[in-house]
């Protein structure tokens, strides 16, 4: 069972680990790469190292990205010499920055650094960049606009998001690893990351779209979970940034988004039962289902039901 998951930061990488626990080596997962940014003159890739951190079984649990019994020493020293320290970057995690742009020097692409570094660490699956080529993600808030490391670590979420845009992401392109997992997908699960600016920079690299366009014309059915539960985000700001652009912070809202590119939307089995019938009217169809992920076998369960549903067949009635 071959499976693309797309995914971005906590709760990518929380399904992620579901998934890899139930295809194992069969599972791919696009990452969003729109966050990365530049410390210390080091490329840091923050969604990519949260996914394969949990991947590894290496992550810190507690915080949800970096790794398990970190230290700061790096960190510390940087803000003793008067560096901007608001980025911290753990000492063992800076490794890996060190190798990537060491690599990424060397003239590599980063989507094979990004498998070397996987393989190093001992993840079963697959993580792929979503491109090779650099997207950033910049919101625009009141005071104009910022980079999202910026907006998001620096202010701490607090700017009301505008707009969204993606530098690069029209010159960017899939890359021939990307084109061959869709090309064998059985499945493919966009996460429950925020829609936004985690899903959204993936979907923004031109020629992703119809990737999975083609891949559900040759019958490959997309399933959705939604990050939103109860008019909330369970973390970061999805919920606020779903309003402060004009959505329902909801599961309908997060279903809106995706309506061209969804057959199977999966949200959670606290939120009203009535959204089904509203997320159908949009193409796709509503399933409900526990969606918080707390633990290894919450994890492997709702991976196991994205793909059931995946599966089912599209006569079956509700």
């Amino acid at each position: 069972m071959r499976v693309v998951a797309l995914a971005g930061g906590v709760g990518g990488a929380k399904l992620a680990s579901g998934l890899q626990a139930v295809v194992g080596a069969d599972l791919t997962v696009i990452v969003n790469t729109g966050d990365d940014l530049e410390r210390h003159g080091l490329l840091v890739s923050a969604d990519h190292d949260t996914v394969m951190y949990t991947l590894a079984g290496i992550a810190n649990r507690d915080l949800g990205w970096g790794i398990e019994g970190e230290t700061w020493n790096a960190s510390d020293q940087l803000a003793r010499y008067g560096e901007e320290t608001w980025f911290r970057l753990g000492d063992r995690d800076l490794a890996t920055h060190v190798a990537r742009t060491a690599r990424l020097a060397r003239g590599e692409r980063l989507t094979d650094i990004s498998l070397q570094l996987q393989r190093s660490l001992g993840v079963v699956a697959t993580i792929l960049p979503m491109t090779d080529g650099p997207v950033r993600t910049q919101i625009r808030s009141d005071e104009g606009w910022l980079e999202f490391q910026e907006y998001f670590v620096h202010r701490h979420q607090e700017p009301t998001v505008r707009a969204v845009r993606f530098e690069g992401a029209d010159a960017a392109r899939p890359t021939p690893e990307i084109e061959a997992a869709f090309a064998a997908a059985d499945v493919i699960a966009i996460a429950p990351s925020n829609p936004i600016v985690s899903i959204g920079p993936i979907l923004s690299v031109g020629g992703m779209r119809a990737c999975v366009r083609d891949a559900r014309q040759r019958g490959t059915r997309v399933v959705a979970v939604s990050p939103i539960i109860g008019g909330r985000a369970l973390k970061g700001p999805a919920d606020r940034m779903l309003v402060s652009m004009g959505h329902e912070s909801s599961p309908l809202g997060v279903a809106w988004i995706y309506r061209d590119l969804v057959d199977v939307f999966v949200y959670d089995e606290t939120d009203d039962p009535a959204l089904g019938p509203r997320i159908a009217a949009l193409g796709m169809r509503a399933e409900q289902a526990p969606t918080i992920m707390t633990d290894d076998q919450s994890k492997a369960a709702l991976a196991r039901r994205v793909i059931d549903e995946a599966l089912r067949e599209p006569t079956a009635t509700h």
